[in-house]
């Protein structure tokens, strides 16, 4: 995420007005300033986070209560290396997909950043990949801490040497036993302390996509130079294999086990946004594998809508396979386009604290600018004038009443103004045939949304897993300094606003259900995706589906 450059001058201005104290003595304080740290950082948690009791109830944890349990690592951490990942936990307590930390400019530094945000300088260097792909086991039965090898990479290790000339048969959907000489169980426990989730199953598949990175995401103790992984090969023997090297990831060739694949189908269009399918054998349906709502969806769908019109294929099925797919703005724009029947949008609101007012200058600031996004990507279809007359006078006037919440309005006003009953219509061009998605938890954000708007409208069957349950409305961002010193620290984010499901529920936290469970496990990871695909079709009535 982009750092809010008004709210940063406006937060850098308060602490330069009020600093009362010397500067630390280095950067990572005194325990008496960590300790004022840890104290601010919750009471500013307690005064603007927008909490999601669905989420916490599931979750089965208070997040202000996991927060404060840690106080005395926060005091203890004497070493900026220390400090940092002790605040990690801190902002990881709260169980938000969303949140995170962020190195800024003369703040803690770390002798090794890959993987991690940078404000105000260079992104380091992407984490190197060990040349093998991990996925949770997601059985009914399996446990939290189950994980197996999906595929291997080529290109920069040698697996026959590694496993014999049998090794795919003897390790493809092998279960993991330890990872750098840790029990599984142990390693998923003390790994999890460090990863942001919202939910259960998505926590698991960023686990497993973090075990085979040297990333700094992690602290020393749970990395190391190679990556030592022990597997239950099918004769119920543990192999200790040699461990595997860290490769930059352009130089590994995957093999594609696990991952998006639909053989007997043919690439048609590609964009940024997606790639289009179409069947070899001619069949009256189209595959959609998505990959995000980000800059350019708006022309992309444009374009798809244009090439089927063209071609004649607006009456056909469509299969979007969004289980790869990011998170953006703007996916009742594609709704209204990927579907025929009229639908409920998101909803959205603010929490009333402190930051409020900030908030929203920083928004009309970039109003101002003709400026209105979320990190680079488009929030609004049209100027922002709507979401500005919201901010202006309803969420203005809910800062003055002292509410604890804004009404709720259209998500972000994006598509309807803040009095629409947030039904949206077909565009005047859109696909009419069938509709249905394939899911799963490896994304989530605006992706959760728009997997809501389709199981909460019934606007066609989901199959798969449900996506990875985290979607707010916005966050506040600023750097924390120590308090009372203009000493930066790190920075820092909340969650400052609801996203509202179309069937009213909260959306942090709670995914909305898929109408076939169909988990990922070792048995099925080769034909997971012609197993969905053929589900989904059947469930929408595709002549010809069992092909």
């Amino acid at each position: 995420m982009q750092f809010q450059a008004g709210a940063i001058a406006l937060f850098v201005a308060a602490i330069a007005a009020c600093n009362t104290t010397e500067t630390p003595p280095g950067p990572a304080g005194t325990p008496a300033l960590r300790g004022d740290l840890f104290d601010t950082i919750v009471a500013r948690t307690e005064r603007r986070e927008a909490f999601s009791p669905v989420k916490n109830e599931r979750l089965g944890f208070d997040p202000v209560a996991a927060m404060r349990a840690l106080r005395d690592d926060v005091v203890a951490a004497d070493t900026e290396e220390a400090l940092y990942y002790a605040l990690a936990r801190l902002s990881h307590a709260r169980r938000d997909r969303h949140l995170d930390l962020f190195l800024v400019p003369g703040g803690l530094t770390l002798p090794d950043s890959a993987g991690l945000d940078v404000a105000g300088g260079p992104d380091p260097a992407p984490p190197k990949q060990a040349p093998a792909r991990i996925f949770p086991d997601y059985s009914d039965g399996a446990g939290e801490a189950d994980y197996f090898l999906g595929t291997a990479a080529m290109g920069a290790f040698d697996w026959e040497e590694f496993a014999g000339e049998s090794w795919a048969e003897n390790l493809a959907g092998a279960p993991i036993v330890s990872v750098n000489g840790m029990p599984v169980a142990e390693w998923h426990d003390s790994a999890a302390a460090f990863m942001r989730y919202s939910t259960k199953a998505q926590l698991r598949w960023k686990l497993a996509e973090a075990m085979t990175l040297s990333t700094a995401a992690f602290p020393p103790h749970l990395r190391a130079d190679t990556l030592r992984l022990e597997f239950r090969e099918y004769d119920g023997q543990v192999a200790a294999r040699n461990p595997l090297p860290f490769a930059d990831p352009g130089d590994l060739t995957w093999t594609g086990v696990g991952e998006p694949r639909y053989p007997g189908h043919s690439l048609a269009l590609h964009t940024p946004t997606f790639d289009l399918l179409t069947p070899d054998d001619g069949r009256p349906f189209l595959i959609l594998i998505w990959r995000g709502f980000r800059e350019s969806m708006v022309a992309d769908v444009d374009r798809l809508v244009a090439f089927a019109s063209e071609r004649g294929l607006l009456d056909h099925a469509l299969v979007m396979d969004v289980t790869r797919s990011r998170g953006g703005s703007l996916g009742a724009y594609a709704m209204q386009r990927l579907q025929p029947r009229p639908f409920t949008t998101t909803f959205g609101n603010l929490r009333i604290s402190d930051v409020t007012l900030p908030f929203i200058e920083d928004k009309r600031d970039h109003f101002a600018a003709r400026d209105i996004n979320d990190g680079g990507v488009p929030e609004t279809i049209d100027d922002g004038t709507w979401l500005m007359e919201w901010l202006e006078d309803d969420v203005m006037g809910a800062l003055d009443r002292g509410d604890a919440y804004s009404n709720n309005v259209p998500f972000k006003l994006a598509h309807a103004p803040r009095d629409s009953d947030g039904i949206l219509e077909p565009a005047a061009v859109h696909f009419r045939g069938p509709f249905g998605v394939i899911s799963g938890p490896h994304g989530g954000s605006h992706l959760d949304q728009f997997v809501s708007i389709v199981v909460d409208n019934g606007l066609g069957p989901v199959v798969g897993m449900p996506p990875g349950g985290y979607s707010n409305t916005w966050e506040w961002e600023e750097v924390l300094t120590f308090p009372g010193t203009d000493q930066p620290v790190v920075g820092f984010m909340w969650n400052i606003g609801h996203t509202i499901r179309p069937n009213g529920e909260i959306a942090e936290g709670n995914p909305a259900d898929v109408d076939e469970w169909m988990p990922l496990t070792p048995e099925n990871v080769t034909t997971y995706y012609t197993d969905m695909l053929a589900r989904v079709l059947e469930l929408m009535g595709v002549e010809g589906a069992e092909g």
